[in-house]
């Protein structure tokens, strides 16, 4: 009997340690389940079923055990029963992880958003476009290219090509349509570039500016230029690895204020010369966007209401986290259309239906190469000029994000092409070159 009573301690104290050790992971790993489930479900309205067995089918987050208190408009997920994460959603802002019922402001505040245009035909509208002809397509080998990244191995979701403003070829997955919001991740990032090159359009910003943050001004930091942080050139810290606790995952799954976390990092390279990618950078910029307005509600409106509404994008929500700050790293939810539009825009150099948001020379400025980055990245902004895509133009530019979230903006040849997916294992090389040659 003392025998097993020792070896049954000793089983709970090796228990007791391995959960000890792995906590923070089970934090994370309940957080993201609960997150994305409630944002799923609540955002983009799809069930919790069909959320389980796709969006979060992989190790080690489809170890979780989730579930919808839909009264409350509330997400739980479990890890092994050892830790429960909750999620919370609230109109016009979106899902967020929270402690308790205390992490929530009572009356929060909530942007203003446009009415949408029902009428006038996409994309400058919502309504149905006339049906098109291009006697230049081949519409045979456009719609098989096409067909082509539709696979159980490519998990592609929806594909959405648009040729001199019209709608040439689209195809959703099965579950998804031309309504379905679907989460852009990383391409949010484009929006938050897109809203300072609009500030300083209006003389509301200067990019070469010294960075305002506070932590920064009494040490070498306070070099750090708007500029640098839009390359994700600043020289400072960062881990970004979605595969275990890094920066990133604290940062979104962890944080009330998500604005906060790069700014307390210090230098491991130099501005201007230490490319190295960041969501946490892209978050430090929303802050900065914030405090570039007298008001919280200025700032929660000029997101809509000045870009996104404008430019007909009345699908989209990007989330905020518990301090009210819009995480521009990665929570914009939108249609594959919607999502087009962001690249239709800077296909037209900032005008849209007669009004300029920005100039050309955002444009040019957004899509140059960050010194370092090999030619890959430009002002939150992912390139070609590195030879990424060998047979596409080295002049493409595109949003890219987590899992396969692509808006590609071919300029000599007018064409905006998404891809959205839940993978990255597809040969997007092969795909917009077959598009392509289908134009004649």
């Amino acid at each position: 009997m003392k025998t097993l009573k020792r070896i049954l301690l000793l089983l709970a104290v090796l228990l007791l340690t391995v959960v000890f050790y792995n906590y923070p992971k089970l934090n994370i790993l309940a957080g993201y389940s609960a997150k994305y489930a409630s944002s799923s479900v609540f955002v983009a309205h799809r069930t919790l079923d069909f959320t389980d067995k796709t969006d979060l089918d992989f190790s080690p987050i489809n170890l979780a055990s989730d579930e919808i208190i839909t009264e409350d408009k509330l997400a739980t997920s479990s890890a092994f029963g050892l830790l429960t994460r909750k999620a919370v959603y609230r109109e016009g802002l979106g899902s967020v992880l929270i402690s308790d019922e205390s992490d929530l402001e009572e009356n929060p505040l909530v942007p203003k958003r446009l009415t949408p245009d029902n009428v006038t035909p996409y994309p400058y509208g919502n309504a149905t476009q006339k049906d098109t002809v291009f006697t230049n397509i081949d519409y045979t080998k456009l719609n098989e290219t096409v067909a082509s990244i539709f696979s159980d191995s490519t998990k592609t979701r929806a594909v959405v090509v648009i040729y001199k403003d019209q709608i040439i070829a689209e195809k959703y997955d099965e579950g998804f349509d031309k309504n379905s919001k679907i989460l852009g991740w990383s391409m949010t990032k484009s929006i938050v570039s897109t809203l300072i090159g609009m500030r300083q359009f209006t003389g509301k910003m200067n990019v070469q500016d010294k960075a305002p943050i506070a932590e920064w001004q009494n040490d070498s930091r306070k070099e750090i230029t708007i500029h640098n942080l839009l390359q994700m050139n600043s020289g400072l810290e960062w881990d970004e690895n979605y595969d275990e606790i890094s920066d990133a995952t604290q940062m979104l799954f962890l944080d009330k204020d998500m604005t906060k976390m790069q700014a307390k990092k210090q230098f491991v390279g130099k501005p201007n010369e230490t490319w190295n990618y960041s969501s946490g950078t892209t978050n430090v910029l929303s802050g900065i966007l914030r405090g570039n307005f007298a008001t919280h509600q200025e700032y929660l409106d000029y997101w809509y209401t000045s870009l996104i509404d404008k430019i007909g994008m009345n699908s989209m929500l990007i989330e905020t986290d518990l301090s009210g700050n819009y995480v521009g790293s990665s929570y914009g939810w939108a249609t594959p259309r919607d999502w087009a539009k962001l690249g239709l825009l800077y296909l037209k150099n900032g005008t849209w239906k007669g009004e300029q948001l920005f100039d050309k020379s955002w444009v040019d400025y957004a899509t140059t190469p960050t010194p370092t980055s090999d030619g890959w990245y430009g002002a939150q902004i992912w390139l070609n000029a590195g030879n990424r895509y060998p047979d596409v133009p080295k002049n493409m530019y595109s949003f890219n994000g987590y899992q396969g979230q692509n808006v590609f903006i071919l300029p000599n040849e007018e064409l905006v092409i998404v891809r959205m997916g839940l993978t990255k294992k597809a040969d997007v090389n092969a795909f917009l070159s077959g598009i392509l040659t289908s134009l004649k």
